[in-house]
């Protein structure tokens, strides 16, 4: 079971982190899921942008970078949307809504995913 942690605040995020990198699972992502529970969160690799076209819940993103910096940082994303893309992003982070608000998780940021 792999965790993220917030190496620069020294917060964990999740410590139940599932990854996405097929296709298939990339294309998928949280669809059909009917929540995200705290804890949990799902790292889409590769990945530079991201829709929540029929999704169920709200969530939080954070875009990162190839060290995995933290470049963009998205509270509370609703059902339905499309955001844009994140050209120096290489994968995204999702969590429940509220996680980065109550990690105080900010751009610059250094996460671990271990």
């Amino acid at each position: 079971m792999m965790r993220a942690i917030n190496l620069t605040r020294n917060e964990e995020l999740s410590h139940n982190v599932t990854m996405a990198c097929s296709l298939f699972a990339r294309m998928k992502g949280l669809l059909g899921r009917q929540e995200l529970a705290q804890g949990e969160s799902l790292w889409i690799k590769p990945c530079n942008s991201i829709h929540t076209i029929g999704m169920k819940f709200p969530i939080d993103a954070v875009f990162l970078d190839s060290k995995n910096t933290v470049v963009k940082v998205k509270n509370e994303l609703s059902s339905n949307r499309i955001n844009g893309i994140y050209f120096s992003a290489s994968s995204v982070l999702e969590f429940p809504a509220g996680t980065l608000k109550g990690t105080d998780t900010q751009v610059g940021d250094r996460i671990e995913i271990a």
